[in-house]
């Protein structure tokens, strides 16, 4: 990855607007910067969130608050909790998100 072309800047998350995202079951909110080709997020998912579809978008990740559960296509599944993090390039395992007591995560992708 090269960062280019991206001056200083800090970012009140606070000030950012969130976008609803629904899933198959709960909702995620999506507060959202983008830097050239880099979208920076910060992201909720409420109690009971259940992603309604399977993501093959490359990310890093970082769960904040909460406990993620991320299902991987093979049928794996890791648990992140506050101060753990994952990497996964584009295309190379498609996984989606569940939040049973909900999270709150940072997102590069």
């Amino acid at each position: 990855m090269q960062l280019t072309g991206i001056p200083f800047g800090v970012t009140d998350w606070a000030d950012v607007p969130a976008d609803e995202h629904p899933g198959e079951q709960g909702r995620a909110y999506w507060r959202t910067r983008q830097f050239g080709d880099i979208r920076v997020r910060m992201v909720e998912y409420t109690a009971g969130y259940l992603a309604d579809h399977w993501c093959e978008k490359g990310h890093i990740l970082l769960c904040l608050e909460g406990e993620l559960h991320t299902e991987l296509d093979d049928g794996r599944v890791f648990i992140l909790t506050p101060g753990m993090s994952y990497q996964v390039a584009d295309r190379a395992e498609a996984h989606r998100s569940r939040a049973p007591q909900g999270a709150k995560l940072f997102i590069v992708d």
